[in-house]
C-alpha cells in the first residue's frame, strides 16, 4: 500500500510539473529544428568561403569538420553532466554557448573565428537527446513516444530547411546573416526553454563526481576516429595521417573501456549500455544515422549534378534546397503516428518495421532515381522510415535505462547516430572518387558511384531490421519466461 502510495505521489507531481505538456514539447521541439538547422545553413556558403576567406576550399571545408567533431565529442559529456546537474540547465547552457558562438560567426571575416564559432555550435547537437531525456522526466508515460516522436522529427525538419533558408540568406542577404538568425532564434528559445520548461525532479539526478580522466580519454577518442572520416577524401585514405589518428582513436578506446568499468561513477555506464537489448539498440542506431545522411546527401547532389552527366537535374542549391522541404513536412506528418505507434505496439516492433522498409525503399530508389520526381518521391518514403525509427531508437533506450542515468544512455545513441553519419559521408566521398564521369571537361560522381550507395544504404538499413528483429524475439522470449508459472517443485 505505502509502495503504491508513493507511486501515485509521483505520477501526480510529474503530471503537475508538466501542467503545459503541449508547450513543452513545442519548446523543446523548436530548439531541436534550431540545432538541425544551424548544421546545413552553413553548406550553401561553402563554394564562396575560400573567395571570401582568402582561403582553399579543402580548408574551408573545416567549419563543416569542426562542427561534426566538436557535436561528437561534446554530446556524452553533456549528456552526464545533465544527469548530474539537472537537464533544464545543460539545456540552457548549451544554448547559451550556441548564440555565443553564433555572434562570433557574425562578427567574424577571417577564417579562425568562424571555425571557432562553428566548432562551438558543434554543442548544440548535444541539446537533442537531452531533451528527449527531459520529455520522459518532466511529460506523463503515456505522452512521452509521442514527444519523443515529434523531437525526432525536428531532426529531419531542421536539416531539410536549413538549405532553402540558407539559400535565401545567400542570394537575398549578407552572409553572415545565417549566424546572426541563429543567434537572434537561439536567444528567443533561451527564453522559453527558462520560462516553459520545469526542472526534472531532484530523484531523476544522478550521484557520484564528473569523471575528467574518462571524459578527456573520450573526447581524444572520438575526435581522432572521426578525423580521418571527415578528412579521409583529402588526406589520402591509406595515407600516414589517417592511419594514424584512426589507430589513436582504436587505441584509446581500449583503454578507455576498462576505465569505465573500474569507476564507480563513470563517464558511461558501460554495464548498462553493455546489456544486449541496449547494445542491439545503439547498433541500430549507428546503422541508421547512415541512411539519414546518405539519404539527404544523394538527393542534394543528384538534384545539382548537371543534366548532361544522363541522370543529374540540373538545379541549383537553392533550388535543390525548396525540393527538398516535402522531406521536412513528412516528418512532421509522421511524427504524431510515430508516437501512437510506438505507443500501442511498442518502440521495438515500430523499429523493426521503419527498418525494414527503409531497405526496401534504398533498393526501390536504384532503379528508380532517373527523374526529378522520382528523386524526391524516392526521398520522402525514405524521410518516412527515418522519422518512425529515430522516434524509436531514443524511445526504446530511455525505457531500458535507469531514469538518473537517462540522458547519458540517450547521448550514446545520437553519439553512435552521428558516428554513422560521418561514415556515409566518408563512404560517399570514396564512390564519388572511384566512379567518375567526364562532361565538358568536368569530373562529376558516375551514376554508379549513387547506385552504390542506395545498395550500401539499403544493406545497413537490412542490418538494423534484423538487429530490431533480435530485439523483438529477445523480449518476447523473456515476457513469456516471465508469464511461466514456477513449476510446483522449484
Amino acid at each position: 500500500m505505502l509502495g503504491a502510495g508513493v507511486s501515485v505521489l509521483r505520477t501526480d507531481a510529474r503530471q503537475e510539473r508538466s501542467g503545459s505538456g503541449a508547450g513543452i514539447v513545442l519548446v523543446l521541439a523548436a530548439c531541436g529544428i534550431l540545432m538541425a538547422l544551424q548544421q546545413t545553413m552553413v553548406l550553401p556558403l561553402l563554394p564562396a568561403l575560400p573567395a571570401l576567406l582568402n582561403t582553399s576550399a579543402g580548408t574551408a571545408s573545416w567549419l563543416v569538420t569542426a562542427t561534426l567533431v566538436t557535436g561528437a565529442v561534446v554530446t556524452p559529456l553533456i549528456g552526464r553532466l545533465a544527469d548530474m546537474y539537472g537537464k533544464k540547465h545543460l539545456i540552457l547552457v548549451t544554448l547559451v554557448v550556441v548564440v555565443a558562438a553564433s555572434l562570433l560567426g557574425a562578427i567574424g571575416d577571417s577564417l579562425v573565428p568562424l571555425v571557432i564559432a562553428r566548432a562551438l555550435q558543434g554543442c548544440g547537437l548535444s541539446l537533442i537527446p537531452v531533451a528527449m531525456a527531459t520529455m520522459r522526466d518532466v511529460l506523463p508515460p503515456h505522452r512521452v513516444p509521442g514527444a519523443v516522436a515529434t523531437m525526432s522529427a525536428s531532426l529531419a525538419i531542421g536539416a531539410a530547411t536549413g538549405l532553402p533558408l540558407s539559400g535565401v540568406i545567400v542570394t537575398y542577404l549578407d552572409w553572415h546573416w545565417i549566424f546572426w538568425v541563429v543567434a537572434l532564434t537561439g536567444t528567443v528559445l533561451a527564453i522559453a526553454v527558462a520560462t516553459v520548461v520545469p526542472a526534472s525532479a531532484p530523484a531523476s539526478r544522478a550521484e557520484g563526481a564528473f569523471d575528467y580522466l574518462g571524459a578527456v580519454m573520450l573526447a581524444a577518442a572520438v575526435t581522432a576516429l572521426l578525423l580521418p572520416l571527415s578528412k579521409g577524401g583529402q588526406w589520402g585514405w591509406t595515407s600516414a595521417e589517417t592511419l594514424a589518428s584512426a589507430g589513436t582513436g582504436v587505441l584509446l578506446l581500449f583503454l578507455w573501456v576498462p576505465l569505465q568499468l573500474r569507476r564507480a561513477a563513470p563517464l558511461v555506464n558501460l554495464r548498462v549500455s553493455a546489456r544486449p537489448p541496449v547494445l542491439l539498440v545503439n547498433a541500430c542506431a549507428l546503422l541508421i544515422g547512415f541512411a539519414l545522411f546518405s539519404n539527404i546527401l544523394i538527393t542534394t547532389q543528384m538534384l545539382q549534378l548537371p543534366a548532361s552527366t544522363g541522370f543529374g537535374a540540373g538545379m541549383s542549391m537553392l533550388q535543390a534546397g525548396w525540393c527538398l522541404m516535402p522531406v521536412a513536412l513528412v516528418g512532421i506528418l509522421v511524427a504524431p503516428i510515430a508516437g501512437r505507434a510506438i505507443a500501442r505496439f511498442g518502440a521495438q516492433w515500430v523499429l523493426l518495421i521503419a527498418a525494414s522498409e527503409l531497405a526496401l525503399a534504398f533498393a526501390i530508389r536504384v532503379p528508380l532515381s532517373r527523374e526529378p520526381w522520382q528523386l524526391l518521391a524516392g526521398a520522402v518514403v525514405v524521410g518516412a522510415g527515418l522519422s518512425l525509427t529515430i522516434a524509436a531508437i531514443p524511445t526504446s533506450i530511455m525505457a531500458m535505462a535507469p531514469i538518473t542515468e537517462s540522458a547519458s544512455a540517450t547521448t550514446i545513441g545520437a553519439l553512435l547516430q552521428s558516428v554513422g553519419t560521418s561514415t556515409a559521408s566518408a563512404t560517399m566521398a570514396a564512390t564519388a572518387t572511384t566512379w567518375t564521369v567526364t562532361v565538358d571537361a568536368h569530373t562529376y560522381p558516375a551514376l554508379t558511384a549513387f547506385t552504390a550507395m542506395f545498395w550500401i544504404s539499403a544493406g545497413t538499413t537490412l542490418t538494423a531490421a534484423a538487429l530490431a528483429l533480435a530485439l523483438v524475439v529477445r523480449s518476447r522470449r523473456y515476457a513469456a519466461r516471465k508469464r511461466t508459472p514456477p513449476h510446483p517443485d522449484e
